[in-house]
């Protein structure tokens, strides 16, 4: 599904280089977890795969389903399947949600050339899926992420990828500021999607996350690389022991 072959990135402003020779392998079909420091290029590799223009690859190649995803632009990449999750999801005042969501998905029908789903079948859908995140319909009439809360703003996000039914899910730090149930609401929501034709790759600092989200893989992330990879108990030794013996992050 996705292959990340000696990937270094840097900040276009700065130059400031974050990413440091990063490889990684996700199959289809499989959650990995990211876990490490503050600092250590988690969030930036979430903004590379999803083609953020504020960083610049230098070196390295990054391929979705055997396609060069790195040619291609962020709204060309979400149309192939990439969905990327913010660790705060931007409010954007007079833009519906309901709107933004349509709006969403038949870009992504027209970029693939199929047809535009109509409003009918489109609020049946929307409606069905809103249900199974406990989403009602008055916060689908509000402006998108306007006056919600960080649980609220959270399953909005998650509804639109249940929506856009993603090849690989990236989830920064999704877990930031979820109370208990809403982080159950949305593991759950994560976990309907899971699939053998679909990855994720979730980035989290804490462990508490992938109770819900059972990870088949985690990785440690320090200085810009994974520098260790292992089993579910790989976050709880993490959990235990921290990041101390990973070093400084970059």
């Amino acid at each position: 599904m996705l292959s990340i072959k000696n990937l270094h990135a840097r900040i276009e402003d700065n130059g400031q280089e974050i990413i440091k020779g990063l490889d990684l392998e996700i199959p289809a079909g499989q959650v990995h977890a990211i876990m490490g420091p503050n600092g250590s290029g988690k969030s930036t590799l979430s903004y590379v795969l999803a083609g953020k223009p504020d960083y610049e690859v230098t070196e390295g190649s990054v391929e979705l389903n055997g396609e060069d995803l790195l040619e291609l632009e962020a709204d060309e990449r979400a149309a192939k399947g990439v969905f990327l999750a913010f660790q705060y999801p931007l409010e954007i005042p007079g833009v519906g949600t309901m709107t933004f969501l349509k709006a969403a998905l038949n870009a992504q029908r027209r970029t693939r050339g199929e047809p535009e789903m109509q409003t009918p079948d489109f609020m049946k859908m929307v409606r069905q899926h809103a249900g199974d995140l406990g989403i009602n319909q008055d916060m689908l009439k509000r402006a998108l992420n306007v006056g919600f809360s960080g649980g609220e703003k959270k399953r909005a996000e998650i509804l639109q990828m249940s929506l856009l039914q993603p090849k690989l899910g990236i989830l920064d730090e999704t877990d930031s500021g979820l109370d208990i149930d809403a982080l159950k609401v949305v593991s759950e929501g994560v976990n309907r999607l899971r699939g053998g034709d679909r990855s994720f790759l979730v980035i989290t600092h804490y462990q508490r996350l992938l109770n819900y989200i059972k990870p088949d893989v985690v990785h440690v992330m320090s200085k810009g690389r994974i520098v260790r990879s292992g089993g579910p108990e790989l976050a709880l030794e993490l959990e235990a022991n921290g990041y101390a013996e990973y070093g400084e992050a970059a």
